[in-house]
């Protein structure tokens, strides 16, 4: 890949309160891209942090009755606790109430007005104090602030402007000519239909009289910098700029801005208009992901509706709760949340696949080899071909995953060879090899199935970590991580090699209904069974709650055959592959499609759906079809999709 660095930047985050899933989610996003780049050989620069000054953080003091900075030193350390329970592994960590960082500040803010670029005016606008930003009349909506939708206040008063204006047609020609700088793509989009409109001077002061806690302007002392100028300038001031100069030239420019899309603006527009005037290269690219939501809401302090990534690590695992949050969540999209469906992902891909041919695989090589790695003859059967295959397609799927932003399918990958590995010890049945003469079939089974867990445990450890190094130690292997190039070559596992026994690496969740974790005014909010059924009665006729339609697991499949069922002109007997599993389906669809006409295709099935015994025949699952007046048309997928991914 690629570069010989890789710098990663989350946003900093508000002192204001303690950290709830999405600082997680965002840190943990640039903590397994950092993890991964690792694995190439890049060197790499992973900054997060803390924004500690502007109104927001001085409100939260002023009610806890403590000084600003004492609410900065109280609340930084939730969130360094935090990252260092989620195993985050940064390399820095900035304050912006640090010397570092103000001095770097206020350099710039005296080279920007010295040549002109900041400028006194007097302001009439509104003001929104949660996102202490000023807007024209015709930005608010329905008279309230456009981002938070919360009253705002007219304010009158003297200020200095950052002449961003005059860098509008740059910055829209900048977007179109580098079409990887705001990504997803439809984020860029929105920030070039933003600059549609003509762009105002940045407003990049707060009087003192009115708000007492930020840098002081070099230049004038009655007034503090605004939050948002200072802030965007820690991804520059942490790695040297104006101080460090041999630093700041071997990180930046950043290879990715990581946000989330509620501070899209500030980052893709406030920000590049920032570095321009200072002379700098743009970051190659600003990657807004989308919210978590609890239903169609987003989840916010404010409605008390968060979810406490303390919480679920202590009750599931750090590990656990790292590999939901990076497979549920598609970049970019928004994603909801839920404890049934973190226990569904949990039981079906760790539990099941997982950690059960983890289990499964170290008792055979127990048992029939003494416990050691088994000398392993050719690799030329077909299922031993079709297995390398899959594994070999998990590692450069990854890679190309990584390059495009999709971690979550490069995942999806990953169990699919694990899934492989079942189907493969399925087919060889190494219980049975166990009872013949000649032990190579046997020890070649086993190899094979040892060999694939070393490469997926060692794709999925930016992931889990933790959990990947307790395979690999079970493997006999080191604790260090793995290389790409290392997890792309077959055999290196040596045989002899001695395993270790581990417990059971993700015991299944029993509970059917636990309650939702919920940050909400301090305390850990559950579930009112009460509350449910009143609710649940008041529930139209008809209409079923996000819950119940949760429990329906859609998934894409690949059908591998299909025929005719004898005595009935409607049903086909179909075979899909589903994630590597094979399944048996019976539909009533033989009057609109030829079994021919199916082989290859991508359907959508209902996967967790009660066997069913059609015309003698067992059909495990449902497809999705529209019915018109034209018949049954099957629901298929829109492209290339790897087969058994969730549909959301």
């Amino acid at each position: 890949m690629k570069d010989e660095t890789f710098y990663v930047t989350t946003p900093i985050y508000y002192v204001n309160d303690k950290a709830h899933i999405g600082h997680a989610y965002t840190t943990i996003l640039a903590d397994v891209l950092t993890r991964f780049h690792r694995m190439l050989g890049a060197s790499t620069h992973f900054l997060t942090g803390t924004d500690e000054h502007g109104q927001k953080v001085e409100k939260a003091a002023q009610a806890a009755g403590m000084t600003p900075q004492e609410q900065a030193d109280s609340t930084v350390v939730r969130f360094q606790e935090l990252w260092k329970k989620l195993e985050i592994t940064n390399d820095d960590f900035i304050r912006t109430t640090e010397p570092r960082h103000k001095l770097v500040v206020q350099k710039i803010l005296q080279d920007l007005y010295d040549r002109g670029e900041i400028y006194r005016d007097e302001y009439d606008g509104w003001y929104c104090t949660p996102c202490e930003r000023f807007f024209t009349e015709k930005d608010l909506q329905d008279g309230c602030c456009p981002e938070c939708r919360r009253e705002v206040e007219q304010i009158r008063e003297a200020n200095y402007f950052f002449r961003m204006s005059r860098r509008q047609d740059w910055l829209v020609k900048y977007i179109e000519d580098h079409p990887d700088f705001i990504q997803p793509s439809f984020r860029r989009n929105e920030t070039l239909g933003f600059l549609r409109k003509p762009l105002n001077d940045l407003c990049i002061s707060r009087p003192k009289k009115r708000l007492n806690w930020g840098i002081e302007l070099p230049f004038d002392t009655d007034f503090v910098t605004y939050v948002w100028f200072d802030a965007l300038v820690n991804y520059i001031s942490a790695i040297g700029y104006l101080a460090d100069e041999d630093q700041f030239t071997r990180w930046w420019p950043a290879n990715y801005h990581l946000i989330g899309k509620d501070i899209l603006t500030t980052h893709t527009v406030y920000w590049p208009t920032m570095l321009h005037a200072m002379g700098l290269p743009m970051p190659k690219t600003i990657f807004a992901h989308g919210w978590w939501l609890l239903g169609d809401s987003k989840m916010s302090k404010s409605i008390g509706n968060v979810v406490n990534p303390m919480e679920m690590a202590d009750r599931y695992g750090v590990d656990a709760f790292r590999y939901f949050v990076m497979t549920e969540m598609s970049l970019g999209q928004d994603a909801n949340f839920s404890e049934e469906a973190f226990m569904r992902r949990f039981n079906s891909d760790l539990a099941n696949d997982l950690g059960n041919l983890l289990s499964r695989v170290l008792k055979m090589a127990h048992s029939y080899c003494g416990g050691v790695v088994p000398e392993a003859g050719a690799m030329d059967g077909p299922e031993e071909q079709e297995l390398l295959s899959c594994v070999h397609q998990a590692a450069s799927g990854m890679e190309e995953a990584l390059d495009r932003m999709k971690i979550d399918q490069g995942v999806t990958g990953v169990l699919t060879a694990v899934r492989a590995v079942n189907r493969y010890l399925e087919q060889k049945q190494p219980w049975t090899l166990a009872k013949q003469e000649d032990k190579g079939p046997l020890h070649t089974t086993l190899y094979a199935a040892l060999e694939s867990l070393r490469v997926t445990a060692g794709l999925l450890q930016p992931v889990m970590p933790g959990k990947m190094q307790a395979i690999r130690l079970a493997l006999g292997l080191d604790d260090g991580m793995p290389t790409f190039a290392e997890l792309k070559e077959w055999g290196l596992l040596q045989a002899g090699t001695m395993l270790r026994k581990v417990p059971v690496l993700f015991p299944r969740i029993q509970k059917e209904e636990p309650p939702v974790i919920l940050e909400k005014a301090g305390q850990v909010a559950k579930k009112n069974e009460g509350k449910k059924a009143s609710s649940a009665a008041e529930t139209p006729l008809g209409v079923i709650t996000y819950d119940e339609f949760m429990k329906v697991q859609l998934r894409t499949a690949c059908v591998t055959a299909a025929e005719r069922v004898d005595g009935t002109d409607k049903l086909l007997k179909l075979q899909v592959d589903v994630g590597g599993i094979p399944r048996q389906l019976v539909a009533g669809i033989a009057q609109q499609y030829a079994p021919e006409q199916l082989l290859g295709k991508q359907i959508v099935i209902v996967a967790n759906l009660k066997p069913a015994v059609i015309r003698g025949i067992e059909s495990n699952g449902m497809l999705l079809a529209a019915n018109d007046a034209d018949g049954l048309k099957l629901i298929t997928v829109d492209g290339a999709a790897t087969s058994g991914v969730p549909v959301r």
